[in-house]
């Protein structure tokens, strides 16, 4: 069975492609970036400590970045879980705090996200709180 760090450095490579339908602010046909989970990755990593930046500025950060208007919500959302599952994964063999990709600084109690991770919540919140990152 594969790790999510297994998960996090496998997939499909990235796609900059037309939207095929209107979701989540997403009109079809706009240009849209389709990331890897190593992309979300290493873009939550350059997040300074204590700057929080919420799932709809990341999308639209990322898209820029990449020539694109829009990101896939669909597939960033499996990805912020991926990064997330990953990284506390890393945490729970070594113990490192500052080796983890600070995915809290995205994922906060209102992100949809936060539900579906496998170690609740209360270290998300703690480590929010360390950074003086509000929900």
């Amino acid at each position: 069975m594969k790790t999510w760090t297994d998960k996090l450095d496998s997939g499909a490579p990235s796609q900059v492609k037309p939207a095929p339908i209107n979701i989540a602010g997403m009109k079809a046909g706009e240009i849209m970036l389709v990331p890897t989970a190593r992309q979300v990755d290493d873009f939550i990593r350059a997040l300074p400590k204590g700057k929080h930046m919420d799932v709809k500025v990341l999308r639209q950060t990322m898209a820029k970045q990449h020539g694109a208007e829009v990101t896939c919500p669909i597939t960033l959302g499996f990805h912020l879980r991926t990064v997330a599952e990953a990284a506390f994964e890393t945490y729970q063999q070594n113990g490192d705090i500052a080796a983890m990709t600070p995915f809290w600084r995205v994922l906060d109690t209102n992100t949809p996200t936060i539900s579906r991770l496998s170690f609740g919540t209360a270290f998300v919140t703690e480590q929010r709180l360390k950074e003086g990152l509000k929900d």
